[in-house]
């Protein structure tokens, strides 16, 4: 497993990449965790494409955020 940091502050341990069943688009599986209200969704296990989930932070709606990418990898 590796741990991601989320540009609000929790983060994330990614379980797996997974294919959509349908649609073959690549899906990263995480465990959302230390949300304590700072993004959308409680922790949890969630699902979301792999695109996005490396995609970089709208700097526009999110001025103040230093981060670059939606999440980055915590490296030890």
């Amino acid at each position: 497993y590796t741990l991601w940091q989320h540009f609000k502050g929790a983060r994330a341990m990614v379980i797996a990449l997974a294919n959509h069943s349908e649609t073959g688009e690549e899906l990263v599986v995480y465990r959302c965790m230390d949300n304590n209200g700072k993004t959308n969704h409680k922790d949890g296990i969630y699902a979301r494409p792999l695109s996005m989930f490396l995609s970089e932070v709208d700097h526009e709606k999110y001025p103040e955020v230093e981060q670059k990418y939606r999440f980055e990898e915590i490296k030890d």
